[in-house]
């Protein structure tokens, strides 16, 4: 039998990228109609392991793809929002979310994946409502994953006839590692587990492997399928690195303990098959749950030596950006106002000194460029937003009681104060688009520019500094000292400004880099401001 290859390959890389468009465009859709929840799903239902198990599963149901919730879960390490024993728990629960798609692939209805796909374009194209939309963008998705499925079955069915793909199912059969290996290199490549088991699938049902080949390769589908989450946490903090070498790690344990299990599980799972009557494709689907759902109850109670564990192979200490605020109970409110004050100005300090390292890490990020600096003082602008909004409501509840006329003051001040650090972040947010304006249009600064702005940074920097330390220790000298280096900030301002039109006007720096630099030490002025105002209530404080 003749066998068209050209045929054969494009249905199978047309399918795959009709099946792959899918899947992004159904977790997109199922996103967009859950809203912003997903964030806040992690991040509240993970107070123990078993409950972040649960918000894993969830998350990776609605969005259709592990790599996607690990991703998600990299992000919340890093920014502080969750510890890596807590991710530990997503992760796994994300490993037994994913195996949702193949049970979807498993229901057979692929000879309607084209009116499906039309009723998702009819929703997309003729509502204008965000939410119908969302639904048919999700409605459309899922079409298309049945869609690229039927395609990618068809440019298969010839491949049983082929020697040399039997000799290597055969061989698959044989030697388990080699399943494993053709399993994780297709994953990596098409970063999709969902994908590789769809054609696993497909391959099974057409009778072109046999289920003891087919298991290898479903292990090693969950070993590349880690490979997404390896690449975002690369740069990002050393909490990042761990909870994606979580992954990794997870899955190979899992897989060394499964080939060692080959046998018995392949008893298990014809043994599901005949007793459940399940077609090949809810075969490979029950196959790959249970392995994950497996793996779980297996390592689950070893989430503290899996944290261990990554913990000694990347060594380092966490840079973590705390957003939680750590001085606010509420139970001083009741007991005493002044105490409760106390504990909101020691919250306030330490947004302060939040606030001068953001200002550092933008300094860093106008010195060399490097992204990870920019990442890092994004950070603690949302930290500084969110610690904004927590001392807000503490001090509102404080309110509410009875205040002394001296505390009353103090908390006048340390509302006022809250608002001042809370700017200086959305000032060097500013700076921080302008650098990126300037990178991204390869503008160019000169020597003299960047000499200034050099100045001019550490001048505000130590400026923000002596705010926050006059603000901490009370420190009437120290407040003095930050209304004299503010008279100072205004001076070098006006004077870098009428530089740098000299400069322009004989025409060593062009236009675009005049409105970044001028823009750069206007915002930097304001940082001296806002710390002035800092000093300021620190006297009348007094």
């Amino acid at each position: 039998m003749e066998i068209d290859v050209q045929k054969l390959i494009f249905e199978f890389i047309g399918g795959l990228g009709i099946f792959l468009l899918g899947i992004k465009f159904m977790g997109d859709g199922l996103q967009k109609s859950a809203g912003d929840r997903l964030r806040d799903i992690l991040d509240r239902f993970t107070s123990n392991p078993f409950l972040g198990v649960l918000a894993g599963m969830i998350v990776t149901v609605l969005i259709q793809s592990s790599s996607g919730t690990t991703v998600l879960t990299v992000g919340l390490v890093n920014a502080g929002f969750m510890t890596l024993r807590q991710a530990i728990g997503v992760i796994m629960g994300a490993n037994i979310g994913t195996t949702v798609t193949a049970f979807i692939i498993g229901i057979d209805i692929g000879e309607y994946a084209l009116p499906i796909l039309a009723f998702g374009a009819f929703l997309i194209f003729f509502f204008k409502h965000q939410k119908v939309t969302a639904v048919g963008q999700a409605v459309f998705g899922f079409g298309a994953l049945f869609f690229g499925l039927e395609l990618m079955s068809n440019g298969m069915k010839p491949l049983r006839s082929l020697e040399a793909f039997q000799e290597l199912t055969l061989s698959m059969s044989e030697h388990s590692i080699l399943g494993v290996v053709v399993g994780t290199l297709f994953t990596l490549i098409v970063q999709s587990s969902s994908a590789t088991i769809g054609i696993l699938q497909g391959l099974y049902s057409e009778g072109a492997m046999t289920l003891e080949a087919a298991l290898p390769v479903l292990f090693g589908d969950n070993i590349g399928t880690t490979i997404t989450a390896v690449l975002a946490s690369l740069g990002a903090s050393v909490a990042a690195r761990r909870a994606a070498a979580v992954h990794v790690t997870f899955n190979l344990v899992g897989t060394t303990i499964f080939l060692i299990l080959l046998t018995p599980f392949y008893k298990y799972v014809v043994f599901l098959q005949s007793q459940l009557s399940l077609n090949e494709e809810m075969t490979i689907a029950f196959a790959h749950g249970s392995f994950n759902f497996f793996n779980t109850i297996i390592q689950f109670p070893f989430i503290g030596a899996l944290a261990w564990l990554v913990t000694r192979i990347i060594p380092g200490k966490d840079t973590t950006i705390e957003y939680k605020p750590q001085h606010l109970d509420p139970i001083f409110i009741q007991q005493s106002s002044a105490l409760a004050l106390d504990q909101a100005k020691a919250e306030i300090v330490r947004m302060g000194e939040y606030a001068h390292q953001g200002l550092e890490e933008t300094n860093n990020y106008l010195s060399t460029n490097q992204i990870k600096h920019s990442d890092m003082a994004m950070q603690i602008e949302n930290a500084l937003n969110s610690l904004d909004r927590n001392i807000t409501d503490y001090l509102i509840d404080i309110s509410g009681g009875s205040l002394s006329e001296f505390e009353s003051e103090k908390h006048t001040m340390l509302m006022d104060t809250v608002r001042d650090i809370e700017r200086i972040g959305d000032h060097f947010e500013n700076i921080i688009e302008l650098i990126d304006y300037k990178i991204s249009n390869k503008v160019a600064l000169t020597e003299k520019a960047q000499e200034d702005l050099n100045n001019m940074f550490d001048l505000t920097m130590s400026t923000v500094k002596q705010a926050v330390i006059a603000l901490d220790k009370e420190d009437r000298e120290e407040a003095l000292a930050v209304m004299q280096k503010e008279d100072q900030i205004d001076k070098m301002e006006r004077n870098y400004r009428k530089k740098h039109i000299i400069r322009m006007n004989e025409g060593e720096c062009s236009v675009s880099a005049g409105i970044v630099f001028v823009d750069i030490i206007s915002n930097l002025e304001r940082i001296g401001d806002h710390a002035v105002n800092i000093a300021e209530a620190v006297l009348s404080d007094h």
